[in-house]
């Protein structure tokens, strides 16, 4: 696999039946380590480890009703109240960002209405920021923290 552009972490790995599995810290369960999952974990632990997002406030494979069917988004970020503030979507490093992949995210954003959504395949990292007071969308040049993504919507930075 290609090398990443999120910083080093160490991970759980297991290997059953010829096949190779990674811990997901979150799920709290080994998942199959695909290039997918791969970028996830270290999307995660970078968040984590770098950005003050805590654990118990991250959700994967989160499922929702969107139009009577059932999708799921890769990652939701909760803020202090459990609502969900940010979608994180990934994508293998050898696919690319399209406009199809933010369309994805765009359409489980009709239901959760989030004020962040981020797309990474481990190599690119983009996030846009939604006002929906506006109705504008604008690209950000970072990955917020958890504190600056508290504070847009409103909310006080310190985590409990």
């Amino acid at each position: 696999m290609k090398e990443l552009a999120l910083p080093e972490s160490e991970f759980k790995y297991r290997t059953e039946n010829g096949r190779r599995y990674i811990f997901d810290k979150i799920r709290k369960k080994f998942v199959a380590a695909t290039p997918e999952e791969i970028v996830r974990q270290r999307f995660i632990a970078y968040l984590t480890n770098h950005k003050g997002y805590p654990e118990g406030r991250i959700g994967n494979e989160i499922s929702l009703n969107l139009n009577g069917c059932r999708k799921r988004c890769d990652t939701v970020v909760y803020d202090s109240y459990g609502n969900p503030c940010s979608i994180i979507e990934y994508k293998a490093p050898d696919i690319n960002i399209t406009q199809e992949v933010f369309n994805q995210i765009a359409r489980y954003n009709i239901v959760l209405r989030v004020r962040f959504l981020i797309v990474s395949n481990g190599m690119n990292h983009y996030c846009c920021s939604i006002d929906y007071d506006s109705g504008k969308c604008r690209f950000i040049d970072h990955i917020p923290e958890y504190g600056e993504m508290l504070q847009q919507a409103g909310q006080q930075s310190a985590v409990p």
